[in-house]
């Protein structure tokens, strides 16, 4: 009996079927991550990095589609997509967080953290990791904290060198009570909306300013439509990577210690993006035609809040506040 004859185009395209296979398992699952910020910033380094990171710890089984500038919904809508398990996961700061884990409030009181060292070793410590375990009872898991940086004011009307000038200013705000109540103690009118729709309400004059760090002024180019920052960095802006429970729970241990140390690589580089766009950031701002107030006196605005440091006291208990402003 004569052997079987293969064409060389039969050979060929049987290679790159199996080249193929090898490559990208037929048996894949896709999931989807979303951030409201650009690719090329803070938010997108991360979730590239996550992404990258799992298929390279999982062989290839998982893949991550990532979503950027909002594409799947704004922070809030993310979380709950990512609670009721429409959307695998999500990369969000903690704006909208305590809606869903109160307890995640604590760390929105201004002037709580002391710089960045101090704010990085407390999420990555037992306080922290204590946080990330609360939110299992909301049917999401936190993978691991990241960040966003020190929140800023930005505004058209005047510079904000005292706590005075902030009065009047109608400022857009994230749906966060702790931030709401401390703006009101300034004389700031709080406007919360969310992020998707903030450049064209300072655009269109709708508002007058905002606050957020550094590396989002930068990303979201508010330069192009805010005059005045100061640096009060009044607020720590941390973030998370959160992923739906119950599509956890699915995973095998190996999986899920692979998807923990690919959300680590992602906050190693996200924290490495923020530092790189600190020691750039006023410059280029200036550059760009922002005026800039760096060195404000920071104790007249944490004497102005004493008020509602005293409701922050009540509400979350000055032990647990002490636990984290003296931190080491």
């Amino acid at each position: 009996m004569r052997p079987t004859q293969f064409s060389p185009l039969f050979v060929m395209t049987a290679a790159m079927i199996f080249t193929l296979s090898v490559a990208e398992p037929a048996t894949a699952q896709t999931m989807k991550i979303n951030i409201s910020l650009p690719r090329d910033s803070h938010q997108g380094v991360a979730i590239d990095t996550f992404a990258r990171e799992v298929q390279k710890r999982t062989n290839g089984r998982y893949h991550i589609r990532t979503f950027y500038s909002g594409e799947l919904g704004d922070e809030r809508e993310s979380v709950e997509a990512v609670q009721r398990g429409t959307l695998e996961l999500t990369y969000t700061s903690t704006g909208p967080i305590p809606n869903f884990v109160p307890e995640v409030a604590i760390l929105d009181i201004p002037f709580l953290f002391r710089d960045y060292v101090h704010a990085r070793a407390l999420l990555d410590g037992p306080i922290g990791q204590l946080l990330l375990a609360k939110f299992r009872a909301k049917g999401i898991v936190a993978l691991v904290w990241a960040e966003n940086g020190f929140r800023h004011m930005t505004n058209n009307r005047r510079a904000i060198n005292v706590p005075d000038d902030a009065k009047g200013l109608k400022m857009r705000t994230m749906e966060n009570l702790v931030h709401i109540r401390a703006y009101r103690q300034f004389g700031i009118i709080p406007t919360p909306m969310p992020f998707s729709k903030l450049f064209s309400a300072l655009q269109q004059g709708i508002i007058d300013g905002q606050e957020n760090p550094l590396s989002v002024i930068t990303s979201a180019k508010f330069h192009r439509v805010q005059k005045y920052l100061s640096l009060t960095g009044h607020v720590y802006s941390p973030a998370l990577i959160l992923m739906h429970e119950k599509l956890w729970d699915k995973l095998s241990e190996a999986d899920q210690q692979a998807f923990r140390e690919a959300a680590a690589e992602a906050a190693r580089a996200n924290r490495s993006h923020v530092d790189e766009d600190e020691k750039k950031a006023v410059s280029d701002l200036r550059n760009k035609g922002m005026s800039v107030v760096e060195n404000l006196d920071k104790s007249k605005f944490q004497e102005v809040l004493a008020p509602v440091y005293e409701e922050f006291a009540k509400k979350f208990g000055q032990e647990n506040i002490d636990s984290i402003r003296y931190y080491k």
